[in-house]
């Protein structure tokens, strides 16, 4: 099993914490992250795109001329697409883009995207993150003490000052995840890992991490 260091909110190194192979040391599959990051964006399309088809505009029901005689090209309708005002040839639709993966897919994709952050050395461990006011000044200076920039702070609970003093910063993300009796809490997704440089967590974070992907 492999060790990190783990730093108080000065980014002084307070001790080591080991991570489980199972779930910080797997095999990185980049089929399933692409898959992961395809699902998470398509879940996030709204789907409402419109245009109207022939049968659908207004007017158009009598045909302009007569078939023959006219010296015009024969035409069934001022609607048909190739006319100003006419409808659209496969007209988009509102639809529903989102697809499904299959939880150990979603599962195996986690693990490879927390493993290729500690392999990166993107992985910083914090003994406990808190604040006791709401500042987004005091929160930059957590993260500037880690020497850290884009990142995705990942907590094990809501913390309202953390997440509230974290929101103004503009190349950082929050997350959670813990486990209660009632099954686990949590919004942390693949794309986000990745979109951003450096996971930064609690050590609580840490173990619910390994209690629900292990």
């Amino acid at each position: 099993m492999a060790n990190v260091s783990v730093y108080n909110m000065e980014g002084k190194e307070v001790g080591t914490m080991e991570l489980n192979d199972s779930v910080f040391g797997a095999e990185v599959n980049e089929h399933l992250l692409h898959m992961a990051v395809v699902q998470y964006l398509a879940d996030n399309r709204q789907g409402t795109q419109k245009a109207k088809t022939r049968s659908e505009v207004r007017g158009g029901g009598r045909k302009p001329w007569r078939q023959k005689g006219t010296g015009h090209a024969r035409q069934g309708s001022i609607r048909a697409p190739q006319w100003k005002g006419g409808g659209m040839v496969f007209a988009p639709v509102p639809r529903d883009y989102s697809f499904k993966m299959n939880r150990k897919e979603k599962q195996a994709a986690m693990r490879s995207a927390l493993s290729a952050k500690v392999s990166e050395g993107k992985f910083i461990v914090l003994d406990d993150l808190s604040l006791d006011e709401i500042k987004t000044k005091a929160a930059k200076a957590v993260l500037d003490n880690l020497k850290v920039n884009k990142a995705i702070v990942l907590m094990d609970r809501l913390d309202r000052n953390v997440i509230l003093s974290v929101k103004n910063l503009p190349d950082v993300n929050m997350a959670y995840i813990n486990v209660t009796e009632n099954g686990v809490n949590s919004n942390i997704n693949v794309y986000d890992i990745l979109k951003n440089d450096t996971i930064v967590t609690t050590k609580a974070a840490v173990e619910f991490l390994q209690e629900v992907y292990a």
